[in-house]
Formats: C-alpha cells, structure tokens, sequence
C-alpha cells in the first residue's frame, strides 16, 4: 500500500549540492517519521538525517550542518538537500518511513549519489 520513490541523485564534483526527493503514496504521510539512509560498498546503511511526524529532525555528525532534511505534507514529500558534497558522501541514498506508534518500516529503491571530480 505505501511505496517510496527516491529521485535526484546525480554525479557531482567535491563541494556541489544536490537535491534528492522522496515521493511517499499511500495514506496517513503525516503520521509517518521518515528519513534517508545512504549505504556505501562495502559498509553497512547509516542513517544521514530523520524528520519526525511533527517536523523534528535529527542528523549524522559526519552531515551535521552540510544537509537538511525537510517534508511537505501538502505533497507527501519528503527533501535531502545535500551542500558541501565530500567524496565521502558517494552512496546509495535509501528514503525510509515508519508510522508514528507502529513497527513497519518502508524503503524506497535507492538513488545513486557520486561525488566525484
């Protein structure tokens, strides 16, 4: 019933930005806590940032004040704006959302990011 589609990601040079986009369908988006996840080879998926059903965030130190998460509940979308883009940043970025007092948890496919020169 809900599916998550990931867009935006892109090859871009070391201190770029780029936006991704995760478009949420189904039902009740403003119940749902929803957040990106990157996962590089080789290692396991992190979380980058989370946004709470009433607008909280939350963000990994390695992206703390670099990227900012943000949703529209008009739209049932939810935003990673990526600045200052390091190499290290190189991932496949994974839109997630749970609902608010539940234990299910969505993933969209993935979109690719490299920040390469």
């Amino acid at each position: 019933q809900v599916q998550l589609v990931e867009s935006g990601g892109d090859l871009v040079q070391p201190g770029g930005s780029l936006r991704l986009s995760c478009a949420f369908s189904g039902s009740a988006f403003g119940f749902y806590n929803m957040a990106w996840y990157r996962q590089a080879p080789g290692k396991q998926r992190e979380l980058v940032a989370g946004i709470s059903s009433v607008g909280s965030t939350n963000y990994a130190n390695s992206v703390t004040g670099r990227f900012t998460i943000s949703r529209d509940n008009f739209k049932n979308m939810v935003y990673l704006q990526m600045n200052s883009l390091k190499t290290e940043d190189t991932a496949v970025y994974y839109c997630n959302g749970n609902p608010r007092g539940g234990i299910v948890n969505y993933w969209g496919q993935g979109t690719q990011v490299t920040v390469s020169s």
